[in-house]
């Protein structure tokens, strides 16, 4: 079986690492490559899915949305977020997931939070709506630069969802940052850390995030974006292989990199 992550770039990305990692403990005859692939070239992804050569694969930015056109069909978590991250192939058609939602939930039951805690999610793009699929429901708010876009993001659930404006802190929520701030180095708004109860953060890199550190400073309970990338990855991982996936295998090799 082969399988790839299709982004542009690609090249920093963990998953090869860990699915190859899983096949290898499962012993498997599989295998996982990256496959780089700019936007005006996505049709070549589906043609190599549908012709066989490919038996399944992550996609990783910009091409979720694009994905999320390409497939057939599409998981209930992938209508509600409006992005495909897996796609794997059932007969004649191509079928899209979304398992960043279960990365979510994944992150948020290792960090070991507050689950009747408020949920203060920090964007408004397709990461912030895995986020709010995952934690649907609770006592939830929208934070993003784009109040238009994060309003928008707040009518996609049934249940009431609040819209904050950007900077402004949610006293003890868990925070999920849903957007790049961290990924190079950059802070999130003063107090939103300080003010918070824990921290799950989605951005990821060789180091912590600058949030991260701040709040290991403060003792607070946090996932990073590790903890997030295996637990999306496992559920591909068995959407791919139909086998219970080696978790701490996947998290050893996510982290070793």
């Amino acid at each position: 079986m082969n399988f790839a992550i299709v982004g542009d770039p690609v090249s920093h990305s963990r998953s090869p690492a860990l699915h190859n990692a899983a096949f290898e403990t499962l012993g498997l005859d599989a295998h996982f490559d990256f496959m780089h692939v700019v936007a005006k070239e996505f049709a070549s992804v589906t043609r190599a899915l549908r012709s066989g050569e490919l038996d399944g694969v992550s996609v990783t930015m910009p091409h979720k949305r694009t994905a999320f056109d390409a497939v057939n069909d599409r998981s209930d978590t992938a209508a509600y977020t409006g992005a495909v991250n897996t796609i794997i192939v059932e007969g004649d058609r191509l079928v899209g997931h979304n398992t960043d939602v279960a990365g979510v939930s994944h992150a948020l039951e290792s960090s070991g939070v507050d689950a009747d805690a408020p949920v203060l999610i920090l964007g408004a793009g397709g990461a912030a709506a895995a986020a709010l699929r995952a934690v649907d429901g609770g006592d939830v708010s929208i934070s993003a630069r784009d109040v238009t876009a994060a309003n928008e993001l707040a009518a996609r659930s049934e249940h009431a969802v609040g819209v904050v404006p950007w900077g402004e802190p949610v006293t003890l929520a868990t925070v999920i940052n849903a957007t790049p701030l961290g990924m190079h180095g950059e802070t999130l708004p003063p107090g939103i850390i300080e003010r918070a109860g824990a921290l799950v953060d989605m951005t990821y890199s060789s180091h912590h995030s600058p949030s991260i550190m701040v709040a290991i400073s403060l003792g607070l309970p946090y996932a990073d974006g590790i903890t997030m990338l295996v637990g999306q990855a496992v559920e591909a991982f068995e959407l791919f292989t139909g086998c219970s996936a080696p978790v701490a295998t996947m998290e050893q090799a996510a982290r070793s990199v």
